[in-house]
């Protein structure tokens, strides 16, 4: 079955609710308020977010922002041409089967579609080992340990250089 990305929209509202609750996104993203009822309508053009598909089924959900662009400044000051992800599986028996691997490969592909970004940053919490090796694999190197409001995370990121490779 192939896994496809889809853009979210304000119908998405209860099934981005109820992953909110599972433990599995949870343990990835505790203190966050994704203030789902306002962001749904709005399309700002520094940010994707999607819905992953598998067959027409929903797995999991993908966010994809300009760090330097975006209204938080969650980042804090970064540099230009970087992109940054937030990635979930919804429910936890979609886990362990090679679904995260595909959305993320997906996500990556519309990152670096854009011949101008350098480089893709994520944040995974310090104590997700599952989630740190999971990047790894895909190739994210260490940054820096950082403080995120209550998060203690790990800053990865993968350099075009080495998608590439």
């Amino acid at each position: 079955m192939i896994v496809t990305l889809r853009p979210a929209t304000p119908d998405d509202l209860d099934l981005l609710r109820h992953w909110d609750e599972q433990p599995q996104v949870i343990a990835s993203d505790p203190n966050d308020d994704w203030d789902w009822e306002v962001e749904l309508h709005r399309n700002p053009d520094w940010r994707e977010q999607l819905i992953a598909e598998l067959g027409d089924r929903p797995i999991g959900f993908i966010q994809i922002i300009d760090p330097a662009r975006e209204d938080s400044h969650y980042w804090g000051d970064v540099a230009e041409n970087l992109r940054a992800i937030d990635i979930w599986i919804g429910e936890e028996s979609d886990l362990g089967k090679g679904y995260g691997t595909k959305m993320m490969q997906l996500a990556l592909k519309r990152c670096f579609a854009d011949p101008a970004v350098t480089a893709v940053l994520i944040d995974p919490l310090a104590s997700n080992t599952r989630a740190i090796r999971f990047y790894e694999r895909l190739g994210f190197q260490f940054v820096e340990r950082r403080q995120f409001g209550d998060d203690d995370c790990l800053v990865y990121q993968l350099q075009r250089t080495d998608w590439l490779a």
